[in-house]
């Protein structure tokens, strides 16, 4: 038996500081799988339209808070590199949409192949039983995290037309 079987029930603090570090170490060991040719920037908005397709530019600067013109420079970045496409609205062809190209949909299933690759070779040398308590705690915290987003979400968009 080891001495975790007598740990007590860590608090959400402790857990958190530990996740932190598990975040960023799990960032070095994503590094070794580069994310050329974007910046972190651009990846973000990429995982953005991949699950937001034909979002609109302001709403998507709303997501990364920031400003209409400074989103507007990242997507010309990521379009020159054949990743975003821009659409006129069919209802107001002043209003553009952005959608994941196939070739940014390419880069981002390689880029996570990758970054599985390095993961694994760290999870290869934990032990079995450490892995499947990885697996079921992550499971619970993913579980938990997309009620509370998904919460969020439906909140911003049912109380922000009220005024």
């Amino acid at each position: 038996m080891t001495v975790t079987a007598f740990r007590r029930c860590p608090e959400p603090d402790e857990v958190a500081r530990v996740t932190t570090t598990a975040a960023e170490l799990l960032e070095v060991v994503w590094g070794r799988a580069s994310t050329a040719p974007t910046s972190a920037s651009q990846l973000r908005v990429l995982h953005i339209l991949e699950h937001h397709d034909g979002v609109k530019l302001r709403t998507l600067a709303e997501y990364l808070a920031s400003t209409p013109p400074s989103t507007s420079r990242l997507c010309d970045r990521l379009q020159a590199a054949g990743f975003v496409e821009r659409v006129a609205s069919p209802e107001d062809r002043r209003e553009v949409r952005l959608h994941l190209s196939s070739r940014g949909r390419v880069f981002l299933a390689e880029l996570r192949a990758r970054r599985e690759r390095e993961l694994r070779t760290v999870l290869a040398d934990m032990p079995a039983a450490k892995r499947i308590a990885l697996l079921e705690g992550l499971e619970a915290f993913c579980a938990t995290a997309q009620t509370q987003i998904l919460g969020d979400e439906a909140s911003d968009s049912g109380d922000s037309r009220t005024a």
